[in-house]
C-alpha cells in the first residue's frame, strides 16, 4: 500500500480482506507494537477504529493483521465543515478515553511525535526560516494549556480517516498513537485541513498552542511551494493568536 512496502492488503479466498503490517522502512518494529496496542485499546471502549485479527509481536519481525473498513480515505475536493465536524467527533471519542502513559503508549507532546523537525532545526540539521525560527521560540516560552490527558491518535489528518459520504467511519494508522493532551490531535487535523484546502479550509475551533506546535512539526520546506506557504498562512494566524 504504499510504494511495495507494509502495509499490505491482503486478499485470501473466502475470507474478508485484511492489512498486514510489518516493519519497513518507513516504519519501525516498535510502531508496530503501538498500532496493536492502540487498536486493542479502541476494540475495549468501541472506538471508531479496524479490530486486531492476529498479532506476533514477540521474537523476530512483529506482525499484525487488522479488519478492513470500507470506505475511502479520500475527501471531497470542495471543502465540507460537516465533514470536518465528524472527523473532530470521531477524536473526540478517542480523548473521552482515560489513558496512563505505557510502554507502546507514551506520552506524545506533539503530532506524529517519532519526529521533531523543531530540534533538527535548532540542531542545525534542517534549514530553518525567521517565521519558523520566531514561532519555535515563542512556543517553548509558552505554557502548555492546562488540558486533560488521555487517548491520542497522534496523526489524524484525512488520509487516515475511513469516509463513507458526510461520515467518518474510522480513524486507521495508529501507528503513532500514545496519551497526551486533545490538542495534539485538533491541531494536527487543523494544519492538515489548512495545507488541503487554504484559505477555503472550513473552520474548527482549536487551541493556538497546539496549531503552532503541529505546524513547527513539519519538515521546513513542504512537497509543494503551494503546502509550505499555507502551511505558513496557518502557523502566522497561530501566532496572532498565541
Amino acid at each position: 500500500m504504499h510504494g511495495g512496502e507494509s502495509p499490505w492488503w491482503v486478499d485470501a479466498r473466502g475470507a474478508s480482506p485484511a492489512i498486514l503490517r510489518t516493519p519497513s522502512s518507513r516504519i519501525t518494529a516498535d510502531q508496530i507494537a503501538t498500532n496493536a496496542a492502540a487498536l486493542s485499546v479502541a476494540e475495549r471502549h468501541h472506538l471508531p477504529a479496524p479490530r486486531l485479527l492476529a498479532t506476533d509481536l514477540v521474537g523476530g519481525t512483529p506482525v499484525t493483521l487488522e479488519t478492513v473498513i470500507p470506505g475511502t480515505s479520500t475527501w471531497p475536493a470542495v471543502p465540507s465543515r460537516e465533514l470536518l465536524l465528524a472527523a473532530g467527533a470521531a477524536i473526540a471519542r478517542v480523548h473521552a478515553v482515560a489513558l496512563e502513559p505505557q510502554p507502546n503508549l507514551p506520552f506524545r507532546p506533539r503530532p506524529i511525535a517519532v519526529d521533531d523537525f523543531a530540534a533538527d532545526r535548532r540542531g542545525g540539521r534542517m534549514p530553518t526560516t525567521p517565521l519558523l525560527r520566531l514561532a519555535d521560540q515563542r512556543v517553548r516560552a509558552a505554557t502548555p494549556p492546562d488540558g486533560p490527558i488521555g487517548f491520542v491518535h497522534g496523526d489524524v489528518w484525512p488520509g487516515n480517516t475511513v469516509v463513507a459520504g458526510r461520515r467518518v467511519r474510522a480513524l486507521i494508522d495508529w501507528k503513532t498513537a500514545g496519551v497526551g493532551d486533545a490538542g495534539v490531535d485538533v491541531g494536527e487535523l487543523r494544519k492538515q485541513v489548512a495545507i488541503h484546502y487554504g484559505r477555503d479550509a472550513p473552520e474548527l475551533v482549536g487551541a493556538p498552542y497546539w496549531d503552532v506546535v503541529a505546524a513547527l512539526n513539519t519538515p521546513t520546506e513542504l512537497y509543494s511551494p503551494q503546502a509550505t506557504r499555507r502551511r505558513d498562512e496557518f502557523l502566522r494566524a497561530a501566532l496572532d493568536r498565541l
